[in-house]
């Protein structure tokens, strides 16, 4: 009896849901029509009540807030076009010191690391068979002399042929040039400094059996240094001898020192395009060194009217750079052109005008066209963007 009344009980309710959909009516006076809300428990407020429509939250009505940003104004100012390059510090003069000819080291007078004279003594080789040459070729040169003053004595008195006298005056030239050569010879055994200079570590000792060629001490001329370094071919019109430029190293990071253009190759690197410079610095308590990485400083043309931003305002894309302009309250990607950097601002040099507020925090969030909200340093909203 149980199971038959549960089955018309979902019957009347199936007819029940039916008849609201087809009538309209609500669900208590429907139940109450078929007599069915006694049946279901259905009794005063506990009746069936049609649902009522979702009301609009306030919150759906408001626009959608900006982005959280800050902001800065392109400025329009004049600056220098600073040109910078690297290079390498480099001996005003700098050579190997080798012997031309083979021998056994007898004497070193230089000391390392200190500066010598032109024409001081470096290194000394074992001469002492090269005296010997030149003291016999010096004997032959006496013995052939003699032998033409008496040839013309004779030639004077008819008491010798003219053939014997020439004779004799080939063997005196012939000597004389002999002796010459030997004295060349005794004279490169002694190495003489060729300008004055730092001699550097020497690689051979005194005793030491040394072949024509073979290194023995460098000789570095450093109280002046020269650097070389490339710049864009562009700067040709900007750059000149004479120029002073500036230069600071890593092992002096304090000290900034001034030297000057004094070539500018006039082949160009077809390669870069880029010009070959020389210049040249003052290095008189011989603080540089040759092979300090150096950084060059130029200062270039005066340019005016310069529009700057903050370099925190530039968004790198792949090859690209771009700015987000804040215009009637929405960020506009902008892109642009830039030049120098200096002091944590950058050059535009198109794509905006001065006096235009660009994004400088807060562009990770932003796209082309979204409502922004200006902000100060501390994130409070200060005005909406114009």
């Amino acid at each position: 009896m149980l199971k038959v009344l549960l089955v018309v009980c979902a019957l009347l309710i199936v007819s029940a849901g039916a008849a609201l959909h087809w009538s309209g009516e609500s669900p208590s006076a429907l139940a109450d029509r078929l007599g069915v809300a006694e049946h279901l428990g259905l009794r005063g407020s506990e009746t069936l009540a049609a649902p009522k429509p979702a009301a609009t939250s306030p919150a759906a009505l408001r626009p959608p807030e900006g982005v959280a940003v800050e902001t800065a104004i392109a400025m329009a100012t004049t600056s220098t076009e600073d040109l910078r390059a690297i290079g390498t510090l480099q001996s005003d003069e700098s050579v190997q010191i080798s012997p031309e000819i083979a021998g056994r080291v007898t004497d070193i007078p230089l000391s390392e690391g200190k500066p010598v004279a032109a024409g001081d003594v470096l290194v000394k080789l074992d001469d002492a068979l090269a005296r010997a040459e030149v003291s016999d070729a010096e004997a032959r040169y006496q013995l052939a002399v003699s032998n033409l003053r008496r040839a013309d004595r004779l030639a004077e008195s008819g008491n010798v042929t003219e053939r014997a006298r020439d004779e004799a005056k080939t063997n005196a030239e012939t000597t004389r040039a002999a002796l010459e050569l030997s004295k060349v010879r005794l004279d490169k055994h002694t190495i003489r400094a060729p300008f004055s200079g730092v001699a550097g570590i020497r690689r051979v000792s005194p005793g030491a059996y040394v072949a024509a060629g073979h290194p023995i001490v460098n000789l570095e001329k450093i109280d002046t240094l020269k650097i070389d370094f490339k710049l864009p071919e562009l700067f040709l019109s900007q750059i000149g001898t004479g120029q002073k430029i500036k230069i600071t190293v890593d092992a002096f990071r304090e000290r900034t020192f001034e030297g000057a253009i004094y070539v500018i190759d006039p082949h160009m690197d077809v390669n870069g395009r880029a010009l070959n410079i020389r210049a040249r610095l003052a290095n008189p308590d011989l603080l540089l060194r040759p092979g300090l990485f150096a950084r060059i400083f130029i200062e270039g043309q005066i340019k005016r009217d310069v529009v700057v931003v903050p370099e925190s305002a530039i968004v790198p894309r792949g090859q690209d750079k771009f700015v987000y302009r804040v215009e009637n309250g929405e960020a506009r990607e902008t892109k642009v052109t830039l030049g120098n950097r200096k002091d944590g601002k950058v050059e535009v040099l198109d794509g905006l005008l001065a006096e235009q507020t660009v994004v400088v925090a807060g562009q990770q969030k932003l796209r082309d066209g979204a409502p922004v909200e200006i902000v100060t340093g501390s994130r409070e909203p200060r005005a909406r963007g114009t």
